[in-house]
C-alpha cells in the first residue's frame, strides 16, 4: 500500500475562454474537483487499480466531508482529522491548459499528528513539499517520516512548488532531502533550476532523482550519476495539466511497487499523466 501526508482541498478549476481576463464578466468554465497534492496522489492510484491511504485534515465544514467522502467511495483509506475550516485552490486554466493557482490551504496545514497505525500495512511513504514547509503538519510529517524509515519502509518526496521551495529555502529543502533520504525525489525542471541541481547528478541524499520537462524527456538520475532519459509520448487533447504532476508520481509509484524498474516506471508515470492532462482538475473522470 502506498501512503501519503498533506493537503486535501477543494479546487474550483476555472477554464478561461478570454485571455487576458477582463475588468469585467469573463466567459468562463467552471468545475469544484478534489484537490491537495497528498491526496491527489492516493486518489488517482486508487483510480488506476492501485491501493493508498491518505494522512491529512479537513474543515469541521460540508465541503471537508464532501472531500472525504469522495476519497472513500474511490477506495482510498482515508485518515482524516476534522477541524478548522477546509481550504480552497482557485484554479486558473488558459487556453493552452497551463494553469495559475491561487491558494488557501485552511486546515490542510493544522495536522499535529498522524494516527499511530497510519504506516500499518504501508511499503512506501510519498510527502509532497506542501507538507514540510509549514508547522504544525511538517511536524507531523516528520514524525512519520522517522517512524517509516525505523520500519525500513522506503520515503519518496515530491519538490511540489518553485514558490513553495522559494519561500521556504532551496537551500533549507536540499538540507531536508540529505536528512531524509529518500528513495526517489521528483521535480519538474523549473524546481530543479531553483534548486541548483546540474543534472548530471541527484539531490543530496535521494536514491533517484527524476526531473520532468513536461513533453520533452524525463530525466533520471541515480545516485551513482548515471543518468537515463525517457521521451514523453505525445498527448492528444490535452486541455488542463492540473494534477499532471501528482498523477505522475501515483503511476510510477504503483510501478515501484510492482519491483518495475526505473524506465518501465516512468513510462507508467507518463501514461497516468496523460489521462489526467485530458479532464478537468486532478482526476481520471471527464468534464461534466
Amino acid at each position: 500500500m502506498l501512503c501519503t501526508i498533506g493537503d486535501l482541498l477543494e479546487d474550483v478549476v476555472v477554464w478561461l475562454r478570454a485571455d487576458p481576463i477582463r475588468g469585467t464578466d469573463t466567459p468562463a468554465r467552471i468545475f469544484r474537483r478534489r484537490g491537495g497534492s497528498a491526496a491527489n496522489v492516493a486518489a488517482l492510484a486508487t483510480s488506476a487499480g492501485g491501493r493508498a491511504r491518505f494522512i491529512g485534515q479537513v474543515g469541521n465544514d460540508p465541503v471537508g466531508a464532501r472531500l472525504v467522502a469522495e476519497l472513500d467511495r474511490g477506495g482510498v483509506d482515508a485518515r482524516v482529522s476534522c477541524s478548522g475550516r477546509t481550504g480552497t485552490i482557485v484554479v486558473l486554466v488558459d487556453a493552452k491548459g497551463e494553469r495559475t493557482m491561487l491558494t488557501d490551504r485552511g486546515a490542510s496545514t493544522q495536522l499535529a499528528v498522524a494516527p499511530a497505525d497510519a504506516l500499518e500495512g504501508v511499503r512506501v511513504l510519498h510527502v509532497p513539499a506542501y507538507s514540510l514547509t509549514v508547522d504544525p503538519l511538517a511536524n507531523a510529517a516528520h514524525q512519520l517520516i522517522g517512524e517509516a524509515v525505523d520500519r525500513g519502509i522506503p520515503v519518496t518526496m515530491d519538490a511540489s512548488s518553485v514558490t513553495e521551495l522559494r519561500d521556504f529555502g532551496p537551500t533549507e529543502f536540499l538540507a531536508l532531502v540529505a536528512h531524509i533520504e529518500p528513495a526517489v525525489l521528483f521535480c519538474n525542471r523549473a524546481e530543479s533550476k531553483l534548486l541548483g541541481l546540474d543534472l548530471r547528478s541527484p539531490a543530496p541524499g535521494a536514491g533517484r532523482t527524476i526531473v520532468k520537462a513536461g513533453a520533452r524527456p524525463t530525466l533520471v538520475i541515480e545516485a551513482d550519476g548515471k543518468t537515463l532519459s525517457v521521451p514523453v509520448p505525445p498527448v492528444e487533447h490535452m486541455v488542463d495539466t492540473t494534477g499532471a504532476g501528482d498523477a505522475f508520481a501515483a503511476g510510477y509509484l504503483l510501478a515501484m511497487l510492482a519491483g518495475q524498474g526505473a524506465e518501465t516506471a516512468v513510462h507508467a508515470a507518463h501514461l497516468l499523466a496523460s489521462r489526467v492532462l485530458r479532464v478537468p482538475g486532478a482526476s481520471l473522470s471527464g468534464a461534466s
